[in-house]
């Protein structure tokens, strides 16, 4: 959420994120009950100080029975307008969590992914001199899945990997852990049970009725938990209500843990294969920063999904997300996209964000500086790791063989016990 201070000094700047990132502009009825709930507290303060002045009175007053009168007038008054205050502020919490976070000003402005704009292209796609087999072509052939048991068994938008290519989706889950600690990174592996306040705390969802969320979160009925849908939500919270110290930023975190999505509104979309799952792998770059490291971290980040890609030997391509496609919360977005050689078409395989001091409010996240001692927000980042079984998919068509074996990234073949490739009559 945005600071009410920055809200009230900024109207037009808040409009327009508003309107850029296609949301309901409610900056006139924060500012409207703003200026009442000030109002309010000021005469509840005055009158409370009326009241305490005229209780200390009362013992040695001639006329005792005409201040007791006044007094109770008087709280009866306080009672009321702290009655109206709070309603006030409850309407007034809701409406500052509805308002998105303010987009970079190099940010592509345009309402939704139509907008995006591409930064760089990397690696080229591959020219096959045999016809290349779709992902569910070389699952079937190479028994790497069983869609049809595991359909009845558990319902639409499950999947389970058999053999070979569950191996692989180990290494490649491994291979980005280890790289990531390599830079700096502590590996957390995050629970997938949590609380809906902690879910709603990161910042994805509008307003302050949690059962916003009841469309894309899976909730744990008859308790008070539900599921999350990425390790972030639940690194975002290690540090509510505390204040750390300058010196321990920037704190990064390697998180990994099995995520779960209704996915709700791809209702219909990528229901053939392995692309969109209610329950998958991820994982997650999460940093803590100082405000004014955003940029520089947003850029390690970025850069080291980017070596992934390089190492997982795909053409990739960087995008910049449009003000419409961001989301909520983001204050800058980069998809990196991977080439797809069955739909001919670069798809996305993870998104590098940028949230500023938006997640840190809501978690009041806090650090001291070194030099004033002042205490101010820390800025958070995120970006994928890796997801899977997603991102097996490019690795699957990009690597294939006419046989339909597919090779082994040479990055990952140390974990797959030297083999170079899997599948195939080999």
């Amino acid at each position: 959420m945005l600071d009410i201070k920055f809200i009230r000094e900024n109207p037009d700047v808040v409009k327009n994120a508003c309107q850029v990132k296609s949301f309901p502009d409610v900056v006139d009825d924060i500012l409207t009950l703003d200026k009442r709930v000030r109002e309010l507290k000021t005469i509840t303060q005055t009158k409370t100080a009326e009241k305490n002045k005229i209780s200390k009175e009362i013992p040695t007053a001639t006329d005792k029975a005409s201040l007791i009168a006044k007094s109770k007038a008087i709280s009866e008054e306080i009672a009321n307008e702290m009655a109206e205050l709070a309603s006030k502020e409850n309407i007034l919490n809701d409406l500052l969590h509805r308002v998105p976070q303010i987009p970079s000003s190099d940010a592509p402005i345009g309402p939704d992914e139509s907008a995006n704009v591409e930064i760089r292209r990397i690696g080229t796609p591959r020219t096959f001199d045999f016809t290349p087999r779709p992902q569910w072509d070389l699952l079937d052939m190479n028994g790497w899945w069983m869609p049809e048991k595991i359909g009845n068994i558990c319902g639409t938008r499950t999947y389970c990997l058999v053999g070979e290519l569950a191996e692989l989706e180990m290494a490649v889950q491994t291979y980005v852990i280890q790289k990531l600690i390599s830079k700096g990174f502590t590996y957390i592996e995050c629970p997938s049970v949590t609380k809906p306040q902690t879910i709603f705390n990161a910042g994805h969802f509008m307003g302050s009725d949690l059962s916003v969320m009841n469309d894309d979160v899976f909730m744990l009925e008859g308790t008070d938990r539900c599921l999350a849908g990425t390790s972030e939500i639940i690194m975002n919270a290690l540090y509510s209500d505390e204040i750390l110290n300058e010196n321990e930023l920037p704190m990064k975190f390697v998180g990994f843990s099995p995520c779960f999505r209704k996915e709700a509104g791809a209702a219909g979309r990528d229901t053939r294969g392995l692309y969109r799952f209610h329950q998958f792998n991820k994982v997650e770059q999460y940093v803590f920063c100082k405000p004014e490291d955003s940029d520089k971290m947003h850029e390690f980040l970025l850069n080291n999904l980017c070596e992934i890609m390089e190492d997982l030997e795909l053409p990739y391509r960087v995008i910049a997300n449009s003000t419409g496609d961001m989301g909520f919360n983001k204050v800058k977005m980069n998809d990196v996209e991977a080439w797809f050689p069955s739909e001919n078409t670069y798809r996305e395989l993870g998104s590098c964000s940028t949230i500023g001091q938006f997640q840190a409010r809501r978690t009041n996240t806090r650090y001291r500086k070194n030099a004033s001692g002042e205490v101010d927000f820390v800025a958070t980042l995120n970006n994928t790791g890796i997801a899977v079984p997603r991102a097996l998919v490019p690795i699957m068509e990009n690597h294939q063989n006419a046989d339909g074996s597919v090779n082994i990234p040479k990055k990952l073949q140390p974990l797959m016990g030297g083999r170079t490739k899997i599948g195939g009559k080999h």
